[in-house]
């Protein structure tokens, strides 16, 4: 049984039990909360406490890989540029998309609970000195404190400086951080093994607290993350039309056949023979595209990019946190390179080591990011749909600007 289904089958069996059990308080129910309820809190805790080593070793590794990748070529540094630009914007269009939905469509008073049962958040940066913390004073305090954005900052300063050094010593150094990355996916793998059990008990106190309201948020968050990654692949159509200087109908027909690969494989990877496929009709020349596209397919993920910035504004809306402008652009800030770095990382552990930056950078809990994990099958269609149409686009953009286009008639 893979993953994702034991993790959504856990998920129903808590949430079915919590909920048919919200209604009776009596010693049993008590006594089955008093045993979910540190077991849902200890391995919350330990996927937590993976966080920080895990981000800033991604972000350091993932500018040394960039560095070397720009170093290659000039399209490979093109494309990066492009990659950080679509997926700001990406991101920016998704906090407007979701902010905007979840306007219109506001999360159920119920919710109300969540906010007194959830452990206290890393509090965010907030009113006009929310700029003081960006850059650390003190990085190891900052670590310590899971201070993310600061974290961040430090990790990307840290990863640029580390790109001007000598190159044994920087290879020594990227060595030391790989180790921290594989040996924290080690400690996560193990950690998810546990997941089911975790999950289950987590939704069984959620089902306790707010009974058939549970699963309507999270069918809510379906359609919210679902939303954000369709706004990605939008832009993904407006991007090559304007700076590919494509037809917008010409693009839609060649990206076809790879989106009903993405939509059946739920892979990018697994799409990218398609992809290469597809660039005749795109009027780029194989040898270019085969360049910008494999480098695209491990790096540049617009829709995921803007379904994490959708799902922590989600969970800041379920948690009653109030997110100004500065805040939605910390969220950005921070998910845009924690995107970049999350290379070859599997889907639930990119799942949690993309997303949980961002909460704790807003001082969002995420004691429910593990029952929105649970119910990903949905949205990761649409985040892989957006993906490689994004992929697409951007190989339009890069090598078909240039004297690689091949213009059809």
């Amino acid at each position: 049984m893979s993953l994702p289904l034991r993790l959504f089958l856990a998920l129903l069996v808590g949430l079915g039990c919590g909920i048919a059990m919200a209604s009776n308080e009596g010693q049993v129910t008590l006594a089955v909360l008093g045993i979910a309820r540190p077991i849902g809190s200890l391995w919350l805790n330990a996927l937590t406490m993976t966080i920080v080593p895990l981000v800033f070793g991604l972000i350091v590794n993932g500018i040394a890989a960039a560095a070397r990748e720009a170093s290659a070529s000039q399209a490979a540094q093109r494309s990066l540029l492009w990659f950080a630009l679509l997926l700001t914007l990406a991101c920016a269009i998704s906090a407007i998309v979701t902010t905007s939905l979840l306007h219109l469509w506001p999360v159920s008073p119920q919710a109300e609970v969540l906010r007194h049962a959830a452990p206290p958040a890393i509090a965010a940066g907030n009113g006009g000195a929310w700029y003081d913390a960006v850059i650390p004073a003190n990085p190891i305090k900052a670590a310590a404190e899971t201070a993310m954005v600061p974290l961040v900052v430090f990790a990307l300063l840290f990863g640029f400086a580390l790109t001007r050094i000598e190159a044994g010593l920087r290879t020594a150094m990227v060595t030391i951080t790989a180790a921290i990355v594989q040996t924290m996916l080690v400690l996560v793998n193990w950690i998810l093994w546990l997941a089911p059990l975790g999950i289950a008990a987590l939704a069984f106190v959620a089902g306790i607290n707010m009974g058939a309201t549970a699963a309507g948020l999270l069918g809510q968050y379906i359609v919210v993350a679902s939303v954000a990654c369709l706004s990605a692949t939008l832009m993904a159509y407006v991007a090559a039309a304007i700076a590919g200087n494509i037809s917008p109908i010409r693009f839609a027909r060649a990206a076809v056949p790879a989106q009903a690969v993405a939509l059946g494989t739920q892979s990018s990877l697994a799409t990218l023979p398609v992809m290469i496929e597809a660039t005749p009709a795109l009027g780029l020349q194989p040898s270019a595209a085969g360049v910008v596209l494999p480098l695209a397919v491990s790096l540049f993920r617009a829709a995921s990019a803007a379904a994490n910035v959708a799902v922590a504004i989600y969970l800041a809306a379920l948690h009653g946190v109030h997110l100004s402008t500065p805040m939605l652009l910390v969220a950005i800030l921070v998910a845009v390179p924690v995107s970049l770095a999350a290379v070859g990382v599997a889907a639930q552990v990119s799942f949690v080591a993309t997303i949980a930056p961002i909460c704790v950078a807003l001082g969002v809990p995420i004691e429910a990011l593990p029952l929105l994990m649970a119910v990903e099958t949905i949205p990761d269609l649409f985040r892989t749909l957006g993906n490689v149409t994004a992929d697409l686009a951007v190989a339009r953009i890069v090598a078909g600007t240039g004297k690689a286009a091949v213009e059809s008639a």
